[in-house]
């Protein structure tokens, strides 16, 4: 039987993720990463940050199919959008992640998902939420830029429901989710998912499980 290996208290690799929960490639690159952290030795501080694919799109959104055509032309057998829906839909199942792209009704403004995401960082459940919100955006097809989808989606984890519905109405860190996303854009962030690796280097998009085994035990050399 094959055991995993031993962590040490001393080999603390830190990841941040940059990355967008309406991001399909950033779920994918995330459940990539996950199974590689299973596998791997040092324990990993990983801390979730803001990216928008399209912070131009309403806070109220926008329907996604037409979001969907103005952005990659007609959807049809070979259009780039096409082949892309193919490759996510057969790599998903592979990590546990389905995808409904079908079933996507709208296009949402992510200021709010991340304002959540946020919160759940401060209170240690961050990756639970990430996951819910990537779940609910492509798997059950909800608005993820709506306020009482968000609530309910903080309760799944275990936030204070009616706290984060007070917070959502709230401008609460609104300047502090655009200063810390405007930051990483200046880095010259433009793709997501971005891993960087002890503030050292990078790993970019849905990379396999063997590309992070690699950036992991990269960084625990470098620590």
């Amino acid at each position: 039987m094959k055991t995993a290996p031993t962590k040490s208290a001393d080999e603390i690799v830190k990841v941040d993720i940059v990355s967008d929960v309406i991001c399909p490639w950033c779920w994918l690159g995330a459940a990539y990463f996950h199974e590689a952290t299973r596998q791997s030795g040092p324990t990993i501080d990983l801390t979730w940050r803001p990216y928008m694919l399209d912070p131009n799109v309403p806070r109220e959104g926008v329907p996604y199919k037409d979001y969907m055509k103005a952005k990659f032309g007609e959807a049809g057998p070979g259009s780039r959008w096409t082949v892309m829906r193919q490759h996510l839909e057969e790599a998903g199942p592979n990590v546990g992640i389905a995808f409904n792209f079908s079933g996507i009704k709208m296009r949402p403004n992510t200021l709010n998902a991340h304002r959540l995401l946020r919160w759940a960082q401060g209170q240690g459940v961050a990756n639970e939420m990430a996951e819910r919100l990537f779940r609910a955006a492509f798997t059950d097809n909800v608005d993820v830029g709506d306020i009482d989808v968000l609530t309910r989606l903080a309760d799944d984890v275990g936030l204070d429901r009616k706290l984060v519905k007070d917070l959502l109405k709230s401008d609460k860190d609104i300047d502090a989710v655009e200063s810390e996303r405007l930051y990483f854009q200046n880095l010259g962030i433009t793709a997501v998912p971005t891993f960087i690796y002890n503030g050292q280097f990078i790993v970019q998009g849905a990379q396999p499980v063997e590309t992070h085994l690699a950036a992991i035990t990269r960084a625990a050399a470098i620590t």
